[in-house]
């Protein structure tokens, strides 16, 4: 991979970093709720998921997912599933500016979990992958450096983005509690409604 491929591929990284889904909103929530060190673990958590998700378009799956419709479906249909699970977890979270969870190891295990499952959720984060990923690979060099080249670099984008997100929701956290559990509500109502959506996308 040259450094004008690269460079081109950090931009459309962090173009589609930039684009909101699950796990950027799971950071908003996150750094509202328990601040931008707590999120973190989300955001690490996130990162091993989508680590996961290259991996799996690097090995084909994303072909065998276009190839088998039914397959598709099922994991649209759990994908979803557990992203409306997400959202009503979210609506019932304490208020930005109210205290969380009281136990700091199972809620630092839970939310690296739920930024795990939150970027393996969706299926089409997989096919995004197969399809676009192999725009920047030379076919002449090495298959596995340049995977690992652009891996490491998205991961990196993503969590940057994550933190950057996380640290904005806490700098409003102050406006935040006064809307109470409205913002919870609004967060996880998203949550729900891209799981809904999800297995009715095409």
């Amino acid at each position: 991979m040259t450094l004008e491929t690269w460079l081109i591929y950090l931009v459309a990284t962090l173009g589609l970093s930039l684009t909101p889904g699950p796990n950027s909103l799971l950071a908003l929530t996150h750094g509202a709720i328990h601040g931008p060190t707590r999120t973190l673990k989300t955001i690490a958590g996130g990162a091993v998921g989508f680590a996961c998700v290259i991996a799996l378009s690097m090995f084909g799956i994303a072909s065998l997912l276009t190839l088998a419709e039914e397959l598709l479906l099922v994991m649209k249909i759990v994908g979803g599933l557990y992203l409306v699970w997400l959202g009503i977890q979210v609506w019932r979270s304490p208020a930005p500016g109210q205290p969380g969870m009281t136990s700091d190891g199972v809620c630092g295990w839970n939310m690296a979990r739920q930024g795990f499952l939150a970027a393996l959720s969706n299926p089409k984060v997989i096919l995004f992958f197969g399809a676009f990923l192999p725009q920047f690979i030379n076919p002449n060099n090495d298959l596995w450096v340049q995977f690992l080249i652009m891996m490491l670099t998205f991961v990196l984008i993503e969590c940057l983005v994550e933190l950057f997100i996380a640290g904005f929701a806490k700098g409003v956290s102050n406006w935040l509690g006064r809307c109470g559990k409205r913002f919870n509500q609004v967060c996880g109502s998203l949550f729900v409604l891209i799981g809904v959506g999800l297995p009715l996308s095409s």
